[in-house]
């Protein structure tokens, strides 16, 4: 009996002072972390996910990642670097980028000098041009749910190694691509970097030491565009893709858009006719003349592209502030209004038809680069009447007619493209989309 009740007694006590170490271990963490809590309610939140490709193994410094702590049916995580096992939970979700504010940064600096990048064409470059305010290079976008890491070009070109990527489409890319040449370009030595850039329909970044090349192919309809038809018309062919898709083949990254030329009218217009399966005709609605041209590009992509070896990216429409209302003549500062929404126009029935051909596609999956609301804040972001170093001159020649003038639907560089490469960039690496 004694030697029972002495076990018992030792149980106790050992039971004791287990309680009490774990109650000072808990109370050390809360001192440690005061803001984790394993009795939150909340859903677990990744800020940021690597896609882990096998070039995330370089030397270049990567962020830490974290996980919030929630209730007791997810799993405790601890901070961890990048590249480390971690566990998830089905019910994490992920933010949504594309939705936020602009926030503005008095003191931040652009992230390339303009007057030295050798990529930038003469209407995006304001600041050369002569444009006296600089606030619109000072405003970085914030998203709603997560934090996202700001764009690092020597991590993106060690990730990119060996790789290829190119950007097919309009103007509206190319200055995308300008501005990720010049992100690019200044984040490495210089005499490390070939560079192409006179011709207008097609430019090349050649990162030497990361054998990685950054391609723009001028097609702004994705579908083949005969400027000299043996009829004599300028004819849009539907049904064909564009003769540059060759060069396509192989690329790793692809990055499309198609829009702003289709929704030309008047003397802007670029076609005459439209072909369609043999047959010329005159007058289409354009959105059965969009969906038609995508649909052949849709099935091009599908038959010529690995998804086993490519990522594709298909870049929304970015805003145009050419009317009365929303005009960027003159204008220094974004909209700040975060519920502003602009009227239903007619690139409206363009951006559903784009999104359900992507939905739709199953061999192959494209991520929707959906930068059309952030960029519809940044009406200050045009270079207006700064499209040209003679600007002066031009506003008295055009002094009856400055909407036609200002360029309102390019966009000064440094500026809002380069928002649009930070997104592409955290799109492509993070997961986050």
């Amino acid at each position: 009996m004694e030697l029972k009740s002495t076990t018992n007694d030792t149980w106790k006590y050992f039971a004791a002072g287990s309680f009490a170490g774990f109650l000072l271990l808990f109370c050390l963490a809360s001192q440690t972390h005061p803001y984790t809590s394993l009795l939150a309610a909340q859903n677990a939140v990744v800020q940021f996910a690597s896609l882990g490709e096998s070039s995330a193994a370089s030397s270049v410094t990567k962020p830490l990642e974290t996980f919030d702590f929630t209730n007791d049916k997810e799993i405790l995580n601890v901070t961890f670097e990048q590249g480390e096992t971690k566990s998830t939970n089905e019910n994490e979700k992920k933010c949504n980028m594309f939705e936020g504010r602009w926030i503005y940064m008095a003191e931040e600096d652009p992230s390339y000098d303009s007057i030295k990048c050798p990529f930038i064409e003469e209407k995006m470059s304001c600041r050369k041009n002569g444009r006296p305010d600089f606030d619109y290079e000072k405003w970085r976008w914030e998203a709603r749910d997560c934090d996202l890491p700001l764009f690092n070009g020597t991590d993106m070109l060690e990730r990119l190694r060996n790789k290829r990527v190119i950007l097919a489409g309009d103007s509206l890319n190319r200055n995308m691509w300008e501005s990720l040449a010049c992100l690019l370009y200044s984040s490495i030595p210089s005499s490390t970097v070939e560079v192409e850039a006179q011709n207008p329909v097609y430019k090349v970044l050649k990162a030497k030491d990361y054998n990685c090349t950054v391609e723009f192919y001028w097609s702004p309809f994705l579908v083949e565009f005969e400027e000299k038809h043996v009829n004599g018309h300028k004819i849009l062919v539907l049904d064909k893709l564009s003769p540059n898709s060759l060069q396509w083949r192989g690329a790793d990254v692809m990055v499309f858009n198609s829009g702003h030329w289709w929704l030309h009218g008047g003397k802007m217009r670029s076609w005459d006719m439209f072909e369609y399966e043999g047959k010329l005709m005159e007058e289409m609605q354009i959105e059965l003349a969009y969906e038609r041209a995508m649909t052949t590009w849709e099935t091009w992509m599908n038959e010529n592209v690995d998804p086993n070896k490519t990522t594709v990216f298909f870049r929304s429409l970015s805003a145009v502030h050419q009317n009365s209302a929303d005009w960027c003549y003159n204008v220094t500062k974004p909209i700040i209004d975060e519920s502003y929404n602009t009227p239903p126009q007619k690139s409206d029935l363009l951006v559903e038809t784009i999104k359900r051909l992507i939905d739709g596609m199953s061999t192959l999956q494209v991520k929707y680069l959906n930068i059309s609301k952030l960029s519809q804040y940044r009406r200050d972001a045009h270079p207006s009447v700064y499209r040209s170093s003679q600007w002066k001159e031009l506003i008295k020649k055009f002094e009856d007619n400055l909407g036609g003038y200002a360029d309102c639907s390019h966009w000064c560089l440094p500026g809002l493209p380069d928002t649009w490469n930070r997104l592409f960039y955290v799109s492509l690496f993070f997961d986050i989309l």
